[in-house]
């Protein structure tokens, strides 16, 4: 096979990457760019995020707690959500916001989304070569060598992380940055579901709460969320438990012992409160079964498991059977219901992937690799990662975009 040569060679043809791809053309006008991806067509993970809508980005993205976020905070700054929102206008893709800060494609389609970018790759005639996993890149005089077959002057590892591996995430970014002599930190799934307690929570399968706050505790408090859960037959899914995952993960590796999720139904009350408005509902439906008594405000399944945690649970109770003790028993386990955490579903049913390439190896003013002249990273590959809500996505265009001036 005849060997091609670039200016700019980009492994990877997802969200990083190819905002990577274009921002360099558009900058370098005369350089050949060259998009590799092992699939047989871009952007396929982008495809699936939002729930096939796409949330490409968030208003709050600079306020958020990212991992690494000292590092990450140049690129969040040179490229905010506004200079991403204004990048895609570019591309003629308008969105729209919802309530919650989070940006969308007004057509509501990821596709719209990834048709944007391959038409300005077209328009840019950077080539796309897809069906070509990278095995193998060489270090040469003057650049580098991929699979034997492809020279660049210049490249750019945008491979992503290890999650969804069916969608091309499948950790193959990280032997590559290996090979140049970059530190990969240990990586886990980060938002994916909890395996926790599935003998409590397969009774509630299919059941959500809107509004919870999760308390993740091993020896100490490890990390917080609030917002909506949802039961599963294997334990906790919904953005407030998986954004606990990638911590409880790391604790389970870290210590070789399972931490517990604490479940706070009624965050919004103090407990007295709680205790008051329990007794007051007592006099109201006192003649109503025990499974009855918290479906003003919780769904009937959980107040079962509520009923049943605090041992009180017998299907031919009244509620008025129960004395000021239940009370306070059945309003502290609305304020604590404790799920032992397993683990999680692991990288193929994860969004994202937490660690990747040392951030410390890497110039944050450039995505230039310290140890490689060259080299830059951009996207999932380098250890930084955020909640749910288009924070990653953001942090993917942010540092693609600012790979691709290939300072």
């Amino acid at each position: 096979m005849m060997m091609k040569s670039y200016d700019l060679a980009v492994v990877g043809g997802c969200s990083a990457g190819l905002a990577a791809a274009i921002n360099a053309k558009r900058s370098f006008p005369n350089f050949s760019v060259a998009v590799i991806e092992k699939l047989p067509r871009v952007g396929k993970k982008l495809l699936a995020t939002g729930n096939g809508k796409c949330n490409i980005t968030n208003s709050g993205a600079l306020e958020h707690e990212y991992q690494n976020k000292g590092f990450a905070e140049y690129a969040l700054n040179r490229y905010p959500p506004e200079a991403v929102l204004d990048f895609f206008s570019s591309l003629g893709l308008l969105c729209y916001a919802d309530d919650c800060g989070r940006f969308y494609p007004r057509s509501n389609a990821a596709a719209s989304v990834v048709d944007a970018l391959r038409f300005e790759l077209e328009r840019l005639k950077i080539d796309v070569i897809c069906d070509t996993p990278v095995k193998e890149i060489k270090k040469t005089k003057s650049g580098f060598l991929i699979n034997g077959e492809i020279s660049s002057e210049k490249l750019i590892i945008a491979a992503g992380g290890r999650s969804s591996p069916a969608q091309g995430s499948d950790g193959s970014g990280f032997e590559l940055a290996k090979a140049f002599g970059h530190k990969i930190t240990p990586s886990v799934p980060a938002l994916v579901p909890l395996c926790a307690s599935p003998s409590v929570t397969k009774p509630m399968k299919g059941v959500r709460v809107r509004n919870a706050e999760l308390t993740l505790k091993g020896s100490d408090i490890i990390k917080k969320t609030c917002g909506e859960i949802l039961f599963t037959e294997y334990g906790l899914s919904g953005i407030a438990a998986m954004e606990l995952a990638s911590a409880a993960q790391k604790y389970i590796d870290r210590e070789k012992v399972f931490p517990f999720t604490h479940i706070d139904f009624m965050p919004d009350m103090v407990f007295d409160e709680l205790l008051d408005y329990l007794n007051n509902l007592s006099k109201i439906k006192g003649s109503c079964g025990l499974d009855n008594l918290l479906t003003g405000f919780l769904p009937k399944a959980v107040g079962i498991a509520i009923c049943k945690a605090t041992k009180l649970y017998n299907a031919d109770m009244k509620i008025s059977e129960l004395s000021p003790r239940d009370m306070r028993s059945v309003a502290s386990k609305i304020k604590d219901f404790p799920l032992e955490v397993s683990g999680t579903r692991g990288f193929n049913n994860s969004q994202v992937t937490s660690g990747g390439v040392e951030t410390a190896e890497i110039n944050e003013k450039t995505m230039g690799s310290k140890l490689c002249k060259g080299l830059y990273f951009a996207g999932e590959v380098i250890d930084v990662d955020g909640g749910c809500g288009g924070f990653n996505l953001q942090w993917a265009w942010s540092s693609g975009l600012l790979a691709g001036e290939l300072g």
